[in-house]
């Protein structure tokens, strides 16, 4: 875990590894509550059954589900002290080259791009690829946008 004692410290991390997260496995039970959450109950994340048919024969995560991790990941992988709060201020590029089936295991591997002053705080770009255990490519790769605010 790489901790920033504070926001000052982020310019000059610019540029530099931030680390690796823990293995993660996701579970249908996570898939299934996704797509519960999200009204997209497409079979080839619901229906087991009929997935083992498909092209990946098994349910696969959806793709925003494994972005979606994201956060919690990074907060294994980077802390930043004296913030009031942090909040997602969106993606500037965010793609799923492979998928992610049922069980599959996972961690992220950021690195930090660039860190700007912003209203009230700082403002991160984060470079994060969530990685499946087995696989040759990541399941999610993205440009995160954080807003550390004092």
């Amino acid at each position: 875990m790489r901790i920033f004692e504070s926001l000052d410290e982020l310019p000059g991390a610019a540029g530099t590894e931030l680390g690796v997260s823990n293995w993660h496995t996701v579970t249908q039970e996570q898939i299934t509550a996704f797509a519960d959450a999200t009204h997209d109950h497409q079979w080839i994340h619901v229906d087991a059954e009929r997935a083992s048919g498909g092209p990946f024969g098994t349910t696969i995560a959806h793709g925003f589900l494994s972005l979606a991790l994201t956060p919690m990941l990074l907060h294994e992988i980077y802390e930043v002290r004296g913030a009031g709060m942090a909040i997602n201020y969106g993606a500037n590029r965010v793609r799923f080259p492979a998928p992610l089936p049922s069980g599959g295991t996972v961690r992220a591997r950021a690195r930090l791009e660039t860190a700007d002053d912003a209203p009230g705080g700082i403002q991160l770009v984060t470079h994060v690829e969530v990685e499946v255990q087995g696989s040759d490519k990541p399941c999610c790769v993205a440009d995160l946008v954080t807003r550390f605010l004092v």
